[in-house]
């Protein structure tokens, strides 16, 4: 009887589904060129925030700290990348990659991810959906902030134009 090699099977239910979509749509090439790599840095910030998509899909309830944890078990390097374990899936790493996601600038990142996704599943669409909504405060306000008021809201006047 010949020897058969030791198999690993792994349950990834949607994970690797959607981590080839992460990857088609060129995602973490996109995020770690706009951000840029930190010295010393084991996981970039693009696949951290291909652990954090995965991760949102199926353990979303937890605190921040127990991030790694989601990983315990899983295919990291399969699904992430060579060399990524679960304990470089920290706390503290997913922190530094969402003050890093900041201050490259979310929304523009946002509209490049959308554009990125459009042309990698070119689908024929009847109608496409942008959030246009805009915020304003303006006025005088008397009295200090101690004092609860209930607010008003009111139909008025968009001046960026937008509902």
């Amino acid at each position: 009887m010949a020897a058969t090699p030791d198999l690993q099977v792994y349950d990834l239910g949607h994970l690797g589904l959607v981590a080839s979509i992460v990857d088609r749509i060129g995602l973490v090439p996109l995020v770690d060129e706009r951000v840029g790599p930190r010295p010393g840095e084991k996981v970039s910030t693009g696949v951290a925030l291909k652990a954090a998509i995965l991760n949102a899909l199926g353990f979303v309830t937890s605190p921040l700290y127990l991030f790694g944890h989601y990983w315990e078990g899983k295919p990291t390097e399969w699904l992430l990348g060579e060399g990524i374990t679960p304990e470089l899936l920290n706390d503290d790493r997913m922190g530094r990659m969402l003050d890093s996601l900041y201050q490259a600038g979310v929304t523009e990142l946002f509209l490049e991810v959308a554009k990125r996704a459009r042309q990698a599943f070119p689908f024929p669409v009847r109608a496409l959906h942008a959030d246009a909504t805009s915020f304003h405060v303006h006025g005088r306000y008397e009295g200090t902030e101690e004092e609860a008021r209930a607010i008003r809201i009111a139909h008025g006047y968009s001046r960026d134009h937008r509902p």
